[in-house]
């Protein structure tokens, strides 16, 4: 006897990337430029933190909120790279950023809240608002170079609005916003009664100007909730940490649920996060360093062989070209060209249908993998639309 889930678990379902990966893993000899995990090992002495850490017996339970000195390292550093203060109180240390955003989101969301999203948005979050019964609203910015703006929220502001997901540097577009682009958000955050929740996971993957953190603004302290993590930042996807910031009596409750969903995170991994945010607090420099070289390389391949951007990425480690030069067809474009040429890209439209006519290229892959990738994507170009390359 089969029982059935509840009505919103018709919304879990895998995402388009997980299907083209399905169809990556039944071909041999595949350029995959689909994922974005740093392709770096995680800092030496990261390591070994977590090691000593098991050796040293460190593995039973911690504060739901994470150890003390794991909060006071990520307030420090906080406070040290982004001009932000936050109490050690008033941040949990989460089982990777995506715990994270799923405990915000079931603590925020009433049935029938409306999520602001702006698109091309990090497909992810859609599925977590719509299983916890709420709407997620799509903010197109294909016209404002991929970047929400004040006017663009007010035009979707209702009064069912509960929420605002904000995610700079982007995935999956790579673009982030300056400190004037930040602030004027701002001051139109701060006259609406909504949550603010920003997603700042490539923070530290910021390139050519500073990050500008949204905690950095007292006139939305009350209403944001920031998240963050060294997934991204110390290549340490598995390791599973995540920080969730806000002010001390959202905190108190999301600590609970939290607490109810894994008591607390990975305390090994705790431990190395202290090492990773002080004496390996420089580890995202020398990955940045070969990303720039690698997205400059992407921009220089890309806009010869006639595809367009909106502008040059600035942050996280993605480049999204608009592919209409050739067809406004992406997901059909990535499968031909996964199947004729062997090189896997992620179609714009699996960010929503704001990214349709753009593919998604991650850059987290070294130098060799880019260029051959590049070689294969001329070429089918070439055989395939002779009349326009």
């Amino acid at each position: 006897m089969k029982l059935e889930l509840n009505e919103n678990s018709k919304y879990l379902k895998a995402p388009s990337i997980r299907q083209f990966s399905s169809k990556i893993n039944q071909m041999t000899d595949v350029i995959n430029l689909t994922v974005g995990q740093p392709d770096f090992p995680m800092p030496e002495i990261v390591k070994e933190a977590y090691q000593m850490a098991i050796t040293n017996n460190q593995t039973t339970y911690s504060h739901n909120k994470g150890l003390l000195e794991t909060r006071q390292g990520v307030s420090d550093y906080y406070k040290t790279r982004f001009d932000i203060s936050y109490d050690p109180e008033s941040i949990i240390i989460t089982n990777g950023a995506s715990e994270a955003l799923d405990t915000a989101l079931r603590c925020i969301i009433n049935q029938g809240d409306e999520i602001l999203l702006p698109g091309p948005v990090y497909a992810g979050y859609i599925p977590l608002i719509q299983s916890l019964g709420g709407i997620p609203i799509f903010i197109d910015t294909r016209d404002t170079d991929l970047k929400v703006t004040p006017e663009l929220i007010k035009q979707h502001v209702t009064d069912r609005t509960r929420a605002i997901i904000l995610n700079y540097p982007s995935n999956p577009t790579g673009m982030t916003l300056v400190e004037g682009e930040v602030a004027a958000l701002v001051d139109l955050l701060k006259t609406l009664p909504i949550f603010v929740i920003s997603d700042e996971i490539y923070a530290e993957n910021t390139f050519n100007t500073a990050h500008t953190s949204f905690a950095r603004f007292p006139a939305i302290h009350d209403q944001l909730l920031l998240i963050n993590g060294l997934s991204k930042s110390h290549s340490a996807t598995g390791i599973r940490i995540g920080f969730l910031s806000g002010p001390q009596y959202l905190i108190e409750k999301l600590t609970f649920m939290h607490a109810y969903n894994c008591i607390c995170a990975n305390v090994p991994s705790q431990v190395a996060t202290i090492t990773a945010l002080n004496e390996a607090i420089d580890a995202p420099k020398e990955m940045n360093r070969a990303y720039i070289e690698r997205r400059d390389y992407l921009v220089s391949e890309l806009t010869d062989m006639g595809f367009s951007l909106a502008a040059v990425p600035q942050g996280a480690f993605y480049i999204f070209p608009n592919i209409q030069q050739y067809t406004d067809d992406d997901m059909q474009f990535c499968v031909d060209v996964l199947e004729k040429a062997h090189v896997a890209m992620v179609p714009g439209s699996a960010f929503t249908d704001c990214g349709h006519g753009h593919i998604r290229i991650s850059y987290a892959y070294d130098m060799a993998q880019l260029q051959e990738g590049m070689a294969r994507l001329r070429k089918y170009l070439s055989e395939t639309y002779p009349d326009k390359i």
